[in-house]
């Protein structure tokens, strides 16, 4: 038989680690019930491929259900949405949120992380005319659907480079396949495009109607005047293997974008996932090996989500 002072012993070690045991289960927030919308551009586009395995890593990170990927018309429409609450997680250009945030509308955005950058794209066939902006005048030019990143950049473009005038080019608004497709049959005469290196819709387009690239170095100095996410940087000839060689062109940041009513515990849940899940990321587009923790915190003049920002503090060397 177990002696009386054992047995007490035993039966204290025993409360002792399920009181362990229960601490150690509830150190952790609680994500349980948490639905989470991730607003996410149009299906063809990088933001929607990205979102689609950052919700599933979401979903079993936090054991919470697949947070819903919403399709929708770009950068604007996402940040209007995540402003009216229909949306939680947006992804958007940074010049869009900038011109965002700069309007007095609440709940105010906070920035996850800074994911990846866009090269604008001036593209349009080998045996085009069009050597530079300035002889674009009087061409049809697709410039995205309407109320998207592409479109809102596109404009801007289009103002430094004095072909903002009506009739000075005929816009059309088609989603870049689409645009691609009008290109090569001829209906349209360029296509202006914001994505990352390579987008692979050029790629594959060239391998049917030789394609070229336009440089846009003379009208930079208006188009960087124009906000201060701006950037310039080359597109090297061996990017898509078009006639010509490498141009010069304009960056632009993207943005991972929350509310800032989101909770810290949350902001910091999904920044760290994010990280996490890039290698399934990567998987569904290689634009996501640009993320990054270093160049991440840099989203101005968006400021970190203090949840976000709890996560790099936490992880700095």
């Amino acid at each position: 038989m177990a002696r009386t002072g054992d047995v007490i012993r035993a039966g204290m070690l025993t409360l002792v680690l399920v009181a362990v045991s229960g601490l150690l289960g509830a150190c952790g927030p609680d994500f349980s019930g948490l639905h989470l919308r991730i607003a996410a551009g149009n299906n063809g586009g990088v933001y929607y491929q990205l979102a689609q395995p950052l919700s599933s890593a979401w979903a079993a990170q936090l054991g919470i259900e697949r947070p819903e990927v919403e399709q929708t018309r770009g950068s604007p429409d996402n940040l209007n949405r995540l402003q009216s609450g229909m949306a939680d997680v947006a992804f958007s250009a940074a010049d869009v949120a900038a011109d965002t945030a700069a309007t007095p509308r609440t709940p105010k955005l906070r920035a996850l992380a800074r994911i990846y950058d866009d090269y604008l794209h001036v593209v349009v066939r080998a045996d085009s005319p069009i050597k530079s902006m300035a002889t674009m005048r009087g061409h049809k030019v697709s410039i995205g659907a309407t109320d998207s990143g592409v479109a809102v950049i596109a404009k801007k473009l289009f103002a430094a480079s004095d072909l903002s005038a009506p009739g000075a080019v005929t816009i059309w608004n088609l989603g870049l396949d689409d645009s691609l497709r009008a290109l090569a049959s001829g209906d349209i005469d360029a296509v202006i495009w914001s994505g990352g290196l390579p987008t692979t819709s050029i790629s594959l387009e060239n391998q049917h109607t030789k394609l070229k690239l336009v440089d846009i170095a003379d009208v930079l100095p208006k188009l960087l005047e124009l906000n201060s996410v701006y950037r310039s940087a080359t597109i090297p000839a061996t990017t898509y293997q078009l006639t010509g060689g490498p141009v010069t062109t304009l960056v632009v940041p993207n943005y991972l974008i929350v509310s800032e009513t989101m909770s810290d515990d949350v902001a910091e849940a999904l920044t760290r996932g994010l990280f996490l899940a890039q290698a399934d990321l990567v998987k569904a587009n290689p634009t996501a090996l640009a993320i990054d923790v270093h160049p991440a915190i840099e989203t101005a003049p968006i400021a970190l989500h203090p949840g976000a920002l709890r996560y790099y503090r936490e992880i700095k060397p």
